[in-house]
C-alpha cells in the first residue's frame, strides 16, 4: 500500500520540522508538504491532493477553523487539529469540530521528557491514519463573518422613560475607534481642570488601555485613568474603559459610577461605544453630553440616539477632521446627531456644555 500523504499547515518553523519528523518516521505515512499558512497550504492543494492534513489553529492571514469551513464545503480532505489551545472539551476545541475536523490533539511540547513525546509521537500518527479513514460529506459553505451582529440589548435593556432632569453635576460620554487616541489626546489637553467627569470608550485590545490612560494622565490637566468597577465619575476626571470590558454608567441620587462588566461582543466590540451611551441615557439623560468621534463601523451611533432621545446634548466629529468618518456617519444617518463640530472645538463645546 502506498503511504498516507500528509500536508502539515502550521505558522512555526520549529513545528513543520518536529511534525515532518515524526511523520517520515512511519514507514505507512510521508509528508507530502508542509506550509505555514492555509494560503499557501491551498496552493499546494492545488497542485496534489493530500490524504490528511494536519493543521494548527493560529495562524496567520487565516486561522484553522475557517481554513477547515473552506476545506470542507468545497474539497472535504481529513484534518486534524494539532495546537496547544485545543484541549479536549474546550470552545475552540468544539468549534474546531464543527468545522468539520476529524480529531483534536495537543501539540507536542518540545520542553517534555522522552516519555511525553514518545507518546505524543503515537497520538499523532494513529489521529492521522485514523482521520484517513474517515468518510466525510461536502459541507454547506459557512458565512463565517455573518454571526449574528449584537445590540447593546445583550449588555442591557434599552432606556424605559426619562431620568431625572437636570442636576448640578454634568457627564460627558466620549466614543472612539480608529485615529481616537490621537484625537482624545487633543480633546482631553484641551480641557480645564474642572472639566466635567468624562466616560470614554475608545477601541483598544486588553492590556493597552491602561498605559494609554497614563500617558494621557500625564499629558492632560484632568486626571485620567483607566476605570475600575465602582469608581465614581467626578468632575476633573476622565474614565477609559479597560480592553475587553464593556464600561456601563450608573446613577445614585446626584452622583455617577461606573461598572466594568464582561459580555458578549456589541456591535461587533468589546468594550461597545453603544454599551456606554445606552447606560448614559438611562442614567443621566438631561445631565448628560454624548459625543462620538473618528471610527470605522457604526457603534455607538444607535446609543447616541438613545441619548438623543432621553434628552442629552450629542455631537459628532466633522468627516475633514476624522481620520475614518465612519461612526459619525453612521450616527448622522440616524439623526443622533444634533451638530458635527471639528475636533478641535469638542472641547470648548464640552466647557461650554458644563456651564449652561
Amino acid at each position: 500500500m502506498k503511504p498516507l500523504r500528509v500536508l502539515i499547515v502550521d505558522d512555526s518553523a520549529t513545528v513543520r520540522q518536529a511534525l515532518a519528523a515524526i511523520v517520515e518516521a512511519e514507514p505507512d505515512l510521508e509528508v507530502m508538504g508542509v506550509a505555514s499558512n492555509p494560503y499557501f497550504a491551498a496552493e499546494k492543494i492545488r497542485g496534489e491532493i493530500p490524504d490528511v492534513i494536519v493543521c494548527d489553529i493560529e495562524m496567520p492571514r487565516m486561522d484553522g477553523i475557517t481554513f477547515v469551513h473552506k476545506i470542507m464545503s468545497q474539497r472535504p480532505i481529513p484534518v486534524v487539529i494539532c495546537s496547544s489551545l485545543a484541549q479536549a472539551g474546550s470552545e475552540t476545541a468544539t468549534r474546531a469540530l464543527e468545522a468539520g475536523a476529524v480529531e483534536i490533539i495537543a501539540k507536542p511540547s518540545q520542553l517534555a521528557g522522552r516519555a511525553f513525546f514518545e507518546e505524543a509521537r503515537t497520538i499523532i500518527c494513529d489521529a492521522i491514519r485514523a482521520a484517513a479513514r474517515a468518510r466525510l460529506k461536502p459541507r454547506p459553505p459557512v458565512q463565517l463573518g455573518a454571526q449574528k451582529k449584537l445590540t447593546a440589548d445583550a449588555v442591557l435593556p434599552p432606556p424605559v422613560g426619562r431620568p431625572l432632569e437636570r442636576t448640578t453635576e454634568r457627564i460627558v460620554v466620549i466614543g472612539a475607534s480608529t485615529g481616537g487616541t490621537e484625537a482624545l489626546r487633543q480633546v482631553l489637553e484641551a480641557l480645564p481642570s474642572d472639566a466635567p467627569g468624562i466616560a470614554i470608550v475608545q477601541h483598544m485590545p486588553a492590556g493597552f488601555t491602561a498605559a494609554f490612560a497614563r500617558r494621557l494622565d500625564q499629558l492632560c490637566r484632568i486626571d485620567v485613568k483607566e476605570a475600575e468597577n465602582g469608581d465614581r465619575l467626578v468632575p476633573g476626571l476622565a474614565l477609559i474603559a479597560p480592553g475587553n470590558r464593556h464600561l456601563l454608567l450608573h446613577r445614585n441620587g446626584a452622583q455617577y459610577t461606573v461598572e466594568v462588566r464582561d459580555g458578549p461582543l456589541v456591535s461587533r466590540h468589546r468594550p461597545s461605544v453603544d454599551v456606554l451611551f445606552r447606560s448614559a441615557a438611562r442614567a443621566a439623560g438631561k445631565n448628560a453630553l454624548g459625543i462620538i468621534m473618528t471610527g470605522m463601523g457604526d457603534d455607538g451611533a444607535h446609543g447616541l440616539l438613545e441619548m438623543r432621545a432621553a434628552g442629552a446634548s450629542t455631537l459628532g466629529q466633522d468627516e475633514a477632521s476624522c481620520v475614518v468618518y465612519g461612526m459619525p456617519k453612521e450616527a448622522m444617518k440616524l439623526g443622533a446627531v444634533q451638530q458635527e463640530l471639528p475636533l478641535q472645538r469638542l472641547a470648548q463645546e464640552i466647557v461650554r456644555f458644563n456651564r449652561e
